[in-house]
């Protein structure tokens, strides 16, 4: 459970909400048998579902990864819940996650996407769940899922040409690039333009984020992968650096330099942009961090332990809720427009995104200055009481 008795208290939830946000309202274990690439018997499918006090639909993304399990889609569901929430979405918070090779060939990721639609077809189809791109999946892999369900609404993420919304593939990216702008202005007194950045990660979030910042003008010092990265301290040319990840699969060896992850979360930076996968602050590298503010790209990428410690560092964290929110703003955009069937442009879907985020942000900061206790508390006790109040209408509680 990601509240903590801090937040509880700051929500005054009772004990029946608490039981019911403690643990998943439903989890779905299944095993995908006949979709599978050749040398698979078969592959494990979870979906979880943490939280329906908002929903049905239930909103969150499909990860594909060798190494997913159980317990980690259960938070990332968990997280869905209090984002959803926090940007007053009627969504519910959802997970899936396939135990496959993120890195297989399309063919065998479509092969196996298919199984997955099949295996959790009623899901689909009742609206229960509404899935969209996450690591190890794409566009190309919702379109499978759309291909099942023949259901605009049923999938986020997917090709503009089958009712994806312009924009969408890099909301999340963008997103996190609109609330640094705001941050870096609030709690560092600058403009990005005066800032050194550095982000971990280059998949869907990092490499849009990177894009959308360069634009700003701010000097992106380094940038890493799960290979390692490249660090230039006069700023680094993204455009470049996007041509060399297309031609050699990493961003490791640009300009003829390596970085290790490790090495870049020590910089002497402005901005840190963890922008990967969850987990890589860890109570073991929170005190070598020299940042003076993090912003969230990734989910969970900051440990409870390492959060403490940086709280004691006096170290400024934008949470992962509101921070790579932008994605979940976008889908219900597209979910919605899905329904009506109407069209948007590509700066519609940002100017959407960056009030929604930015509006938010506003509150947040609010209660924090007024509640005296950090972003990340501020943010989980408005997502929460925005549950509980919905529970309280629905007479869960």
């Amino acid at each position: 459970m990601i509240l903590d008795d801090e937040v509880v208290r700051l929500v005054g939830m009772n004990e029946k909400a608490l039981n019911l946000l403690s643990e998943p309202d439903r989890v779905i274990q299944c095993r995908i048998r006949r979709h599978v690439p050749s040398g698979h018997k078969f592959i494990k499918v979870y979906l979880v579902y943490h939280s329906a006090a908002r929903g049905p639909p239930c909103k969150g993304g499909v990860r594909m990864s060798s190494d997913v399990t159980l317990e980690e889609v259960a938070q990332l569901a968990e997280i869905m819940t209090y984002k959803n929430a926090l940007m007053d979405l009627p969504f519910g918070g959802a997970k899936a996650g396939i135990v496959a090779d993120s890195e297989l060939p399309p063919e065998a990721k479509l092969t196996i996407i298919e199984g997955f639609a099949h295996e959790i077809r009623y899901e689909l189809l009742s609206g229960n769940y509404v899935p969209a791109p996450d690591i190890g999946t794409s566009p190309r892999e919702m379109a499978v899922i759309f291909g099942e369900t023949h259901i605009r609404e049923s999938v986020t993420g997917k090709p503009i040409g089958i009712g994806g919304l312009p924009g969408r593939r890099e909301a999340t990216g963008y997103g996190v690039s609109a609330v640094s702008e705001r941050a870096v202005q609030e709690f560092l007194g600058k403009e990005l333009s005066d800032v050194a950045v550095a982000v971990q990660g280059f998949g869907n979030v990092g490499s849009w984020a990177c894009s959308f910042l360069d634009e700003k003008g701010a000097k992106i010092v380094a940038v890493t992968d799960k290979y390692g990265g490249t660090i230039r301290k006069e700023g680094i040319n993204i455009n470049e650096l996007k041509k060399h990840f297309q031609k050699n699969g990493t961003v490791d060896g640009y300009d003829g330099k390596h970085l290790s992850n490790e090495e870049l979360f020590g910089l002497d930076v402005d901005l840190l942009i963890p922008a990967a996968i969850g987990g890589v602050i860890t109570k073991k590298n929170a005190e070598s961090i020299k940042a003076d503010l993090i912003v969230e790209g990734a989910n969970a990428p900051i440990t409870k332990e390492a959060d403490e410690i940086l709280a004691r560092k006096g170290v400024i964290v934008v949470p992962d809720i509101l921070a790579n929110a932008g994605g979940v703003v976008a889908s219900y955009d597209e979910w919605r427009k899905g329904k009506s069937g109407s069209k948007t442009k590509r700066e519609e879907t940002f100017a959407t995104i960056k009030e929604t985020l930015l509006e938010v942000f506003e509150e947040v900061l609010d209660f924090s200055t007024n509640k005296k206790v950090p972003l990340r508390k501020a943010a989980l006790a408005i997502a929460a009481s925005r549950v509980i109040d919905t529970m309280e209408g629905r007479g869960w509680i």
